[in-house]
This record gives structure tokens, C-alpha cells and sequence, in this order.
């Protein structure tokens, strides 16, 4: 007999589930999990109350109102930008978390759930790059060059992940699924590998591959979630216009905010190029086109399980 224990809420602009699994239980297990799923979610609120660029009270909408200044942040804010940074960098801008203001000109303006709309007043800037944010590991501060708004929705949703992870980490056997971004620890309720679809990029109700995964994240970035008139939410930081090679690119990676950055990172750089990206950073992809070509890294048996 085991307590398989389900709970999803509206975070971060999506709907975040989690799913926890103990097996033999106890009388008091069913709270230590409850409890353990709501510390969970507090990671979630963390970080979004820095990292987000809809929230005029953010940390990272704070930057933008003081270019030039090194300014002192939080710990989780400071992770957040130095990692993306360093995605950046390996990525040849292909990634790159300078585009908030191109994304709010291109519609991207406003949250996808609730509709609010808080726009920042910076106009956006062809020349503005990763190049332009410096960072001061010893200070804690972050400095911005120009007048620019962090997009940092390619990595701070992973990162919330992951500590919502870490956090259920005594439970052994969980899931959580944050519109897409997904960790799996142990087994399912079948104490099988955990199941993973990976949605079709042309019909919904499709999946164009199935993975079976344990103690590993898996995230996709695809053109089909998010769209104005303007093109999808996934555009080249180098043309800022959205990039139209991939259909959808998926990532399996030890932790979710390094599977999130990096499937965003391969979408962009096309199939080809993403694909020897990710086995550069020694990860496991999945690359579809328009056409609804496959490309795929070569299989890394010895650190994922899937099939």
C-alpha cells in the first residue's frame, strides 16, 4: 500500500503539480508530506518575487529602474542571473536573458494566466546584450550597463524547481510539473520509471515521444505554447525576431533550471547547432523541426534512464 499524495496551483504564470509517493506509510505521513509540498511551493513564490519581469516590485524590475548601479541582491536573484549569463556566454547569445523589453514590444507584456500588464517604460535596444550585465560574485550585486529589462523565464523556473526538489527530496519517489518543466525522482505509483509525453508540436493531443526517466529533469521550449500576432515567445536575442528552425526542443539534464536554459538555448540555434550544443554540455536532447523532423543527441545510458 502506498499514499500518492497530488496537489497543483497557479505559480509562476502556470499551473504547477506535484505528486508525491510513499510507499509503507505511516499514520503521520500524510501531513509530513502535506507540510513538504507547501514548503515546496514557497520556493516557487521566492522566486518569483525576484525574478519576475511582471512585477513592478521585483528585484530583477528594480535593475531595470537603475542602470549603472551595482546593485546588492538576493542570493536567489544573483544564481539566477549568473547562471544565465553563463548560458550566454556558451551559447554565442543565442540565449540571452537581455530581451525583456524586445519581448514586452513584441506582446509578451503582460502575465499568460491572470492578463496583468505592467509594463516597464524601457524601449528596446538592438545594441543591449548579456554583454552589458556585470556581476560581482564577492559583492552579491548585479550591475546593468543600459537601460534593459532580465528576461529570465528561461532559467528561474527551473531554478524554482529544483529547490521545490530539493525540498521534497526525503520523500524519495515525486514529481513536479511546472507547465512543462518537469523533475522525476525514483518511481511512479506503479514503481516504474516515471512516464514523461513529450507533446506533439502540431496536435495537442499527440505525443511525438515518450521518455522513461528517474532522479533526472526534462524540459521543453516549443512554438506552440505562447504566440501574439507578432510570432512566439521564443525569439532570437541575435535578430529579435522568433526563431523558426525548431518546433519544439526537449532536454534531459541533472537539474531542471540547467534542462530549461538549455532547451531554450538548442530551440534557437536550429537543429543542427542545438544538437551539438547539448552534447557539448553533455545533456540528452530532442529537436523537432516544422516539418516535424527528428534530431536527437546520442544516448547517455550510463547517467539517465529513459526509453
Amino acid at each position: 500500500m502506498s499514499l500518492v499524495h497530488r496537489h497543483a496551483i497557479a505559480l509562476m504564470d502556470t499551473v504547477v503539480t506535484f505528486e508525491v509517493i510513499v510507499r509503507a506509510p505511516h499514520a503521520n505521513d500524510a501531513a509530513r508530506v502535506d507540510e513538504g509540498v507547501q514548503r515546496a511551493i514557497e520556493w516557487f513564490r521566492r522566486v518569483e518575487r525576484a525574478c519576475s519581469r511582471f512585477d513592478p516590485a521585483s528585484e530583477v524590475r528594480e535593475l531595470a529602474r537603475r542602470p549603472g548601479d551595482a546593485v546588492h541582491v538576493s542570493a536567489l536573484l544573483f544564481e539566477t542571473v549568473q547562471f544565465a549569463r553563463r548560458v550566454a556566454e556558451a551559447s554565442g547569445g543565442a540565449f540571452d536573458p537581455v530581451i525583456g523589453a524586445d519581448l514586452e514590444a513584441l506582446g509578451f507584456d503582460r502575465e499568460y494566466r491572470s492578463g496583468d500588464c505592467f509594463p516597464s517604460g524601457v524601449a528596446p535596444d538592438s545594441a543591449a546584450s548579456y554583454l552589458d550585465v556585470t556581476i560581482d560574485p564577492g559583492q552579491r550585486t548585479v550591475t546593468v550597463a543600459r537601460p534593459l529589462v532580465l528576461d529570465l523565464g528561461g532559467v528561474a523556473k527551473g531554478l524554482a524547481v529544483d529547490l521545490a526538489a530539493r525540498e521534497l527530496a526525503p520523500f524519495e519517489h515525486f514529481a513536479i510539473d511546472a507547465g512543462g518543466d518537469l523533475f522525476l525522482s525514483g518511481r511512479n505509483a506503479d514503481d516504474e520509471p516515471w512516464a514523461i509525453g513529450i507533446e506533439h508540436p502540431r496536435d495537442r493531443h499527440q505525443r511525438i515521444e515518450t521518455l522513461r526517466v528517474s532522479n533526472a529533469a526534462v524540459c521543453t521550449s516549443g512554438d506552440y505554447a505562447r504566440r501574439t500576432a507578432c510570432g512566439h515567445h521564443l525569439i532570437d536575442p541575435r535578430t529579435r525576431r522568433s526563431a523558426d528552425r525548431v518546433a519544439s526542443a526537449t532536454v534531459m539534464a541533472p537539474t531542471a533550471m540547467v534542462a530549461d536554459a538549455l532547451a531554450t538555448a538548442a530551440f534557437v540555434l536550429g537543429p543542427d547547432d542545438g544538437i551539438r550544443f547539448l552534447e557539448r554540455q553533455g545533456v540528452q536532447g530532442w529537436i523537432v523541426t516544422p516539418a516535424l523532423e527528428r534530431f536527437t543527441t546520442a544516448p547517455r545510458a550510463e547517467v539517465f534512464s529513459h526509453a
